[in-house]
Order: C-alpha cells, then sequence, then structure tokens
C-alpha cells in the first residue's frame, strides 16, 4: 500500500524573515480530511569537516530556541535559488575559515517531518587547508577540533545532542569505515 495525503486547503499564519507558517486541510487516502500545520522552510547544509589526523570541525555557539550552548557540525540555510554543494563551500569557508580539496555527498535528512519542510544536505569534507573566518555579523562561535571517535562516545552518551550534528558523524563515520579507501 502507498501512503499519500493531497493538500486541499492551505493558508498562510505567519512568514518571518526565515520561516513561513500554513494551517493546511488534507485529503488522506481514505477520503477523510486533516488538518496540518507547516513550517516551511529554506533548507540548508551541513559540513562534517574531518581533519587528516580524524578531527572534526565543530563549531560552539548558544542557540536561543533552547535556550544552551551546542556543540554542532558547520551548517547553514540556503539561500533561494542557492545550489547546496556551493552553500556548504561557503558555509564552511565562513564558520571555520576552512576550506575542502575533497568532497562526498552524505546525502538528505530532513530533521523534524512531522512539522518542518526543510531538507538538510549533508557533505563530508575532507583535505582541508585552513584560512580566515569570515562570519557573519552577529553570528558568535567558536571552533573547536574533536577526534571523531570522541564525539562518537559523545554522542552515546547524549553530551552531543544537534540532530544533525550526529546523524552527520555516525554517516561520515561508516563512510570512512566502510566505503572508502583514504
Amino acid at each position: 500500500m502507498k501512503f499519500y495525503e493531497k493538500q486541499v486547503e492551505t493558508s498562510t499564519v505567519y512568514e518571518g524573515i526565515i520561516v513561513k507558517v500554513r494551517r493546511d486541510i488534507a485529503e488522506l487516502q481514505n477520503g477523510k480530511r486533516v488538518k496540518r500545520e507547516v513550517v516551511e522552510h529554506p533548507g540548508g547544509v551541513c559540513i562534517v569537516a574531518l581533519t587528516n589526523d580524524n578531527k572534526v570541525l565543530m563549531v560552539r555557539q548558544f542557540r536561543y530556541t533552547i535556550g544552551e550552548e551546542l556543540l554542532e557540525i558547520p551548517a547553514g540555510k540556503l539561500e533561494k535559488g542557492e545550489d547546496p554543494f556551493k552553500c556548504a563551500v561557503r558555509e564552511l569557508s565562513e564558520e571555520t575559515g576552512y576550506t575542502a580539496a575533497k568532497w562526498i555527498d552524505l546525502d538528505v535528512i530532513y530533521p523534524s517531518a512531522g512539522v518542518y519542510s526543510e531538507t538538510l544536505y549533508q557533505y563530508l569534507a575532507l583535505d582541508l587547508e585552513p584560512g580566515e573566518m569570515h562570519l557573519d555579523e552577529n553570528e558568535l562561535l567558536s571552533v573547536e577540533e574533536i577526534d571523531i571517535d570522541e564525539l562518537i562516545e559523545m554522542i552515546m552518551s547524549n553530551k552531543l545532542r544537534d540532530a544533525k550534528s550526529i546523524i552527520g558523524i555516525l554517516k561520515a563515520k561508516f563512510y570512512l569505515e566502510n566505503l572508502s579507501i583514504r
């Protein structure tokens, strides 16, 4: 059986700087109608940038929405019509100062498909070269290099809780151990 829902009504509830909120009526495959709330987001990228000594570049920043400081892989929002790979190259350089000679596409994830339309494109960046950070105005963060195995331990002990980072690090680790010859 193939599942689907068809939008039959929609109205915009809120339109902000980054997101738009819709209230929809959807028709299920059984003919019943249900209410849906959707937060439209332009999507983004996240990068597992791995140094030659197996350290991942992590950014530490305060996240207002949850009221705490988080350790995360570099990431950023897609501009309208922007190519995800070009966005990843830009974000890695902006947030860490690094560039990468080799890029591996780790594919997309949906961070919270029950409410958000956001799609995140994940990449593994290898053969890194340091450079100058050029953060956006009011973007306050620090960069830390943490061994990938230590990050796995942090994930398993719930010391690293950012979903995109957890997924990206685990996918990168699997790729490095099973799918590539470095």
